[in-house]
């Protein structure tokens, strides 16, 4: 069966226009079929379902492992939720070290480029692994800018996730994150100078 197919299915199923195109109105009827109308909070209240766990493709395989333990599960499960609705993403940006954490933060100040991050190295989640980013394909090809991520967005905060799209400067739609229990009433400049206390001793990040 091919894609445009399905859409229809999926659109005539929804009471839709079927005309097996997936634009905007048809992945915001998708997203209120499968979403809450108020998913629980981020903080890791949530765990993964364990049939969601399982390994997912090479490529997001190679990002997870590179992520805290107690994060690995969590993107592994947004992976297969994401498929479940129908999206295929992937996740394609994990840990950073502090130096490539700058170097990113000097796109569009002291190196060419649009600024992409107001975190320098340390200040951002992508440092301490409990951070990553997905991308959304269609087959092999990726697609950067698309309102399947607002569908993404809203699955990722039912698992407990927080989600880039939500914040207030640089909006950053594939950008989810695991808060800690610790840091559930605090801020983010709280959290991240928590962070950087609890890696400089040594001490586990969700202890």
């Amino acid at each position: 069966m091919d894609i445009e197919t399905i859409i229809r299915d999926v659109q005539k199923e929804l009471g839709l226009s079927v005309d097996g195109k997936a634009g905007t109105d048809t992945w915001g009827a998708i997203h209120t079929k499968i979403v809450p109308a108020k998913p629980p909070r981020g903080g890791g209240a949530a765990t993964p379902p364990a049939a969601l766990t399982q390994t997912v493709d090479a490529r997001s395989e190679s990002v997870i492992a590179t992520l805290h333990p107690q994060v690995r599960p969590y993107a592994r499960a947004l992976v297969m939720k994401a498929a479940a609705a129908g999206i295929t993403i992937k996740v394609i940006s994990g840990l950073r070290s502090y130096a490539e954490q700058d170097a990113l933060y000097a796109k569009g100040r002291s190196k060419p480029g649009p600024k992409v991050t107001n975190a320098r190295g340390g200040y951002s989640n992508h440092n301490f692994g409990i951070a990553f980013d997905v991308g959304v394909f269609d087959g092999t090809r990726y697609i950067p800018e698309s309102s399947r991520y607002k569908v993404v967005g809203a699955l990722g905060k039912e698992l407990g996730l927080e989600w880039g799209g939500n914040w207030k400067t640089i909006q950053d739609e594939p950008h989810f994150q695991l808060r800690p229990r610790w840091a559930a009433s605090g801020t983010e400049r709280d959290m991240l100078s928590g962070m950087r206390t609890r890696k400089d001793a040594g001490r586990d990040l969700y202890a």
